[in-house]
């Protein structure tokens, strides 16, 4: 069954994780943004999504946990040219003891297009023992507060069928 992917207005619902525009060192040689600075700006977009769960660089440095990805899928819906601005916004869709299952959209606000979907399962992680590890109480509880927020949504995700948490 083909994919229903969401509208502008749907996605704009979601925490904005980052705004930018696209700079000219970012074209390739088809005129358009070159693929590897998409997994750039989701990378950036990371930072912002963990700090809504709380998560800060003291989590990282000196309990000594983090999240490390385990998957992505990436779907490609527009182009994005130099010059445009883009958005990604951040949805969170399942979680087990261990895993996050999430799905983040770039928005050209450009063009008012969809332009790509980033979906991943991520892992928490004992930076010490460099494996993985289930969630603390706390990001349990902030995971699952988000998820709830998630799923009174009244849309579906767009996934690609072979990922979960």
């Amino acid at each position: 069954m083909p994919r229903t992917f969401p509208s502008i207005e749907q996605v704009s619902q979601l925490p904005r994780l980052l705004q930018t525009v696209i700079p000219p060192e970012y074209e390739d040689l088809n005129g358009h943004m070159n693929i590897q600075h998409y997994m750039g700006l989701y990378d950036k977009a990371s930072y912002p999504f963990v700090a809504l769960l709380g998560l800060d660089e003291t989590y990282f440095t000196q309990q000594r946990k983090g999240i490390f990805d385990l998957e992505h899928h990436l779907h490609y819906l527009a182009e994005v040219h130099i010059g445009d601005t883009v958005s990604i916004y951040g949805r969170l869709l399942a979680r087990s003891a261990k895993r996050m299952h999430g799905m983040w959209f770039m928005v050209n606000d450009t063009r008012q297009q969809l332009a790509n979907t980033f979906e991943f399962v991520s892992t928490h992680a004992d930076l010490e023992a460099r494996r993985t590890a289930p969630f603390t109480d706390a990001l349990a509880a902030r995971l699952d507060a988000m998820l709830t927020e998630h799923v009174t949504l009244d849309w579906d995700a767009p996934v690609c069928g072979v990922m979960g948490a």
